[in-house]
C-alpha cells in the first residue's frame, strides 16, 4: 500500500500535448491510485485539444479562463468552476474562448487504465503513455 501524498502542481513534471496545451499528471498509478488519475491541462490563447473520447468516464473542472466545450456535435460556453461529466465513448473536447487569457482545467478520469481515442484517425492510446515526454 502506498502512502498519502501532497501534490503540488509547481513541483510536478509538465507535459507538451501540442497546439498550445500543456498538462500536469496529479494523482496517477506510479503514485498508487487503483481507481482513478486526474490532473491539471493548461490552454494558451485560442489553444485547443481534438476532438476525443475516453473508454470510461471523465469530469472536467474549469479552474481558470473561459472555455468553449464541444460534446457530442453540441458546444456550450464555460467558465470558472463549471464542471462536465461525460460518459465513455462520446465524443468531445475543449478549447481556450479566448485570444488573450489563459484557460485552467482540472480532469479526473475513473480508471488508472484511462485511453483517449481521437476521432479524426481512430487512433487510441492510453493515458499514461501521452506523458512519457514530460519535462520539469
Amino acid at each position: 500500500m502506498h502512502p498519502p501524498a501532497i501534490l503540488r502542481p509547481a513541483d510536478l513534471p509538465v507535459t507538451e500535448r501540442g497546439g498550445g496545451a500543456r498538462t500536469t499528471r496529479l494523482v496517477t498509478a506510479a503514485l498508487g491510485s487503483q481507481r482513478l488519475l486526474n490532473g491539471i491541462t493548461h490552454f494558451g490563447p485560442g489553444a485547443s485539444i481534438p476532438l476525443h473520447s475516453h473508454n470510461c468516464e471523465e469530469s472536467v473542472i474549469i479552474l481558470d479562463g473561459d472555455a468553449v466545450f464541444e460534446i457530442d456535435g453540441v458546444t456550450h460556453e464555460l467558465t470558472r468552476h463549471d464542471t462536465t461529466w461525460i460518459p465513455p465513448g462520446v465524443p468531445h473536447r475543449f478549447r481556450n474562448a479566448s485570444d488573450s487569457a489563459p484557460l485552467a482545467i482540472f480532469w479526473t478520469y475513473a480508471d488508472i487504465a484511462a485511453t483517449r481515442t481521437l476521432a479524426a484517425t481512430g487512433e487510441t492510446r492510453s493515458i499514461a503513455s501521452e506523458h512519457a515526454g514530460e519535462t520539469s
